[in-house]
């Protein structure tokens, strides 16, 4: 045996990396992670989590000290719940930019003002001008744009350099000429004064509102993109929410104790009351309930089970008490595989890197380098220190990246409120990009398709009985059982007679339907196989299996020994959902149907709206091998759903649309929130993210264009640092309001 045989498995590690500010960081951190002997690493800049398969004799605090040497902060998290178990990090990251941003709004407006004044006409200057800018600016360039400076100094120990180097170097040079400028030269009368632009084209050397400009633009384009970024852990919190955080377990002589759930082991029993969440996967050795395992499963109807069956954890118990042997804890259950399926697709879309950050390895050096020829020609050639040091600041504050860090924000922001009038919500620009060749729509049933909740669509009545006399009687005694069955039919006999009357010696019959007393008389509603002793029409027999080859759940209605009616209650499919189909067919999109209901009422559904492929009786792990399966064979698939069990293969398509009415990790894990009911939303949503994506295109092809042509007209000398920071500004402006053209997109 080779020594390779007896190498033991690598330990799974993972660490909160906090200090990420764009893709490149994330690459930085995976960088100096992976060259650790052992160590394979992967980090999400959408969550802040680096997953590192390490060295057993590699402890997490080693790993830590990597990454704060490659200039960020780290700390380990459980790989099972910390990763995602709080926002408070991401929060506390958005409101530091929005008090950062405030501060620089508020001071930059006026500083602006006094500071072309008084650098373009000196007689303006008043007593105490100096300080007044100086009071002015440095809260900004200080205070406001600290954490590019830090980013730049961290980046600088590394010798890697970064849009943050750019920035903070730019800012910086900006506020350095100026204060010099305004304490050792002050008395330096602006040149050429022969109008209002050879005042600006020759005036002195103060650059703060540059400086303030810089900052509070890029401070801008930060804050939006970390609130978009604060989002993405949250299909996985919303998935930790599912699991129990304590249990009660049963004792050898059947003491009942609660305890915190990590303390359950398996083949431990445990309690599960009505109401309860199931806390892990397991056997039920006594007890009979109705299980709501819509969130795993995807089925819409409670699940009836007893003893030896299975239970999931994350489930919940509806009806009955149980008693449940657990087969299963902890990273073991399936809710923690489904938990580890979306973090791991999310870890894929998030190593999407922004154009901007692809260039920004060679855009930096690149300009610095500009700048730096340009400082150093211009004194070759006999110009002075202060003309030499103005051409390379032009060089630095024109390259600034405020319309690069604007392109995908404002049309993003812009999108975002044009997509609200119209029930949608793009949430980055990783569902843009994937809109580009999309081809195959997958809808889920329960939820999406349907309406996602039970109603009686049929009554067939026996020759002796009237409807509204069986719907009466049954409705009496369904409305004291809690079952999906019971309730809609209990719903539907209330709004059609109104008040019921009370049924009296009610018995629920778990897995197989109630009895009552209702005006003296027996009735009995529930599933065929409970009336074996009683002679069943041939009419009703061929209803029920009419009922149910339809995809329909058929129960009998039973009135003093007589078959009285057959009732079938079904999931209805939304008025919207064949139109809606018709229209993406017309958008040359694929259309399937997954769900895991059985294959009886999913072809029902298909047939109904018009999708000629339907998969039935898919686990959420089934959805998600299906999707990847697609996706190897070029596929570029959108997924559309409502329920816990898509979170996973929301996250796994190319593009996820969660129904806005769903659960939150189903909107959580997607890409584009579907708010309102109509799925014609769907084929919406995708043309808006056309036009978006078009015009974030146009944005960038701008912001790298301007700066083709504007650093070497900088490097000539034929741009004013001041008149470079007006270009800088206009560039921006420029990204806005193209942006802002898609507030008028129709569709």
């Amino acid at each position: 045996m080779t020594d390779l045989a007896l190498r033991p498995e690598p330990t799974r590690i993972s660490l909160a990396v906090s200090g990420m500010t764009c893709a490149a960081c994330a690459n930085r951190v995976e960088r100096k992670l992976n060259r650790v002997d052992g160590v394979t690493a992967s980090v999400n800049y959408a969550t802040g989590v680096a997953t590192i398969d390490a060295p057993n004799d590699l402890t997490a605090e080693e790993l830590c000290a990597q990454v704060v040497a490659a200039g960020y902060g780290a700390e380990p998290v459980s790989p099972d719940t910390g990763s995602f178990g709080s926002a408070a990090p991401e929060d506390a990251a958005v409101r530091d930019l929005f008090r950062r941003l405030v501060v620089a709004l508020v001071l930059f407006f006026p500083l602006a003002d006094l500071s072309v004044m008084f650098a373009t006409v000196p007689a303006t200057r008043i007593t105490g001008w100096q300080p007044i800018l100086t009071a002015l600016a440095l809260p900004v360039v200080l205070w406001a744009a600290a954490p590019f400076h830090r980013k730049a100094f961290a980046g600088a120990k590394n010798l890697a350099a970064s849009m943050d180097t750019l920035v903070s170097v730019g800012v910086l040079s900006a506020t350095l000429l100026s204060l010099n400028t305004l304490f050792l030269q002050p008395d330096r009368a602006a040149t050429g004064s022969d109008g209002v632009w050879a005042a600006i084209w020759h005036s002195d050397s103060i650059y703060l509102e540059v400086a303030a400009g810089v900052t509070t633009f890029v401070l801008a384009g930060r804050y939006f993109e970390a609130k978009a970024k604060r989002s993405a852990g949250s299909a996985l919190r919303a998935l930790a929410a599912l699991g129990a955080r304590e249990v009660t377990v049963l004792t050898r002589d059947d003491r009942e104790m609660r305890v915190p759930i990590g303390e359950l082991v398996e083949g431990q029993r445990f309690v599960v009351r009505p109401g309860e969440t199931v806390a892990a996967d397991g056997l039920v050795r006594s007890g009979e309930s109705s299980i709501d395992a819509s969130a795993m499963t995807g089925e819409s109807l409670p699940v009836d089970v007893g003893p030896g069956m299975e239970v999931i954890g994350g489930t919940t118990a509806l009806t009955g008490r149980l008693i449940v042997e657990a087969a299963a804890v902890g990273a073991d259950t399936k809710l923690s595989g489904m938990i580890r399926l979306v973090e791991q697709a999310q870890t894929g879309k998030a190593r999407m890197q922004r154009v901007a950050d692809r260039v920004s390895a060679v855009f930096v050096p690149f300009v610095f380098a500009v700048a730096a020829t340009t400082f150093g020609v211009w004194l070759a050639v006999g110009s002075g220190a202060d003309r030499a040091a103005s051409a390379a600041l032009a060089v630095l504050v024109v390259a600034c990246p405020c319309a690069l860090g604007l392109a995908i924000p404002t049309a993003l922001m812009v999108a975002s409120g044009r997509g609200a009038q119209l029930g949608i919500f793009i949430k980055g620009h990783q569902a843009l990009e994937a809109t580009r060749d999309v081809d195959t729509v997958v809808l889920d049933k329960t939820g999406t398709v349907t309406e996602g909740a039970m109603s009686l669509v049929a009554v067939t009545v026996a020759e002796s009985f009237g409807e509204d006399e069986v719907l009466r009687l049954a409705g009496a005694v369904e409305a004291a059982s809690e079952h999906a069955v019971a309730v809609a039919v209990a719903g539907y006999a209330r709004e059609r007679l109104g008040e019921l009357p009370a049924a009296e010696s009610f018995k629920a019959l778990p897995g197989l339907g109630a009895r009552g007393m209702v005006d003296g008389r027996e009735v009995i509603v529930g599933r065929t196989r409970l009336f074996d002793e009683i002679a069943v029409p041939q009419e009703m027999n061929r209803a029920v299996r009419q009922q149910e080859r339809a995809g329909r759940t058929a129960v009998l209605v039973v009135v003093d020994g007589a078959v009285a009616a057959v009732l079938a209650v079904a999931d209805t499919v939304k008025p919207s959902a064949r139109d809606a189909v018709a229209r993406l067919h017309a958008l040359g999109l694929r259309t399937m149907m997954f769900t895991g209901d059985n294959a009886y009422a999913a072809q029902s559904v298909a047939d109904e709206i018009g999708v000629t492929e339907v998969v039935a009786e898919l686990l959420p792990e089934g959805k998600v091998e299906l999707i990847a399966r697609m996706q190897e064979q070029g596929r570029r698939v959108v997924m559309v759903g409502d329920g816990i069990n898509d979170g996973a293969a929301l996250a796994t398509a190319d593009l996820g649309m969660a129904i806005g009415a769903g659960t939150d990790v189903a909107i959580a894990a997607a890409d584009v929130i579907l708010v309102r009911e109509d799925l014609g939303a769907v084929a919406d949503a995708i043309e808006l993210a056309h036009a978006t994506l078009r015009t974030i295109k146009g944005n960038l092809v701008w912001a790298f264009g301007y700066n083709v042509i504007a650093i070497p007209v900088a490097a000539l000398g034929w741009l004013n640092p001041l008149i470079a920071g007006a270009a800088m500004a206009f560039s921006s402006f420029f990204v806005v309001s193209n942006s802002l053209r898609l507030r008028r997109v129709r569709l």
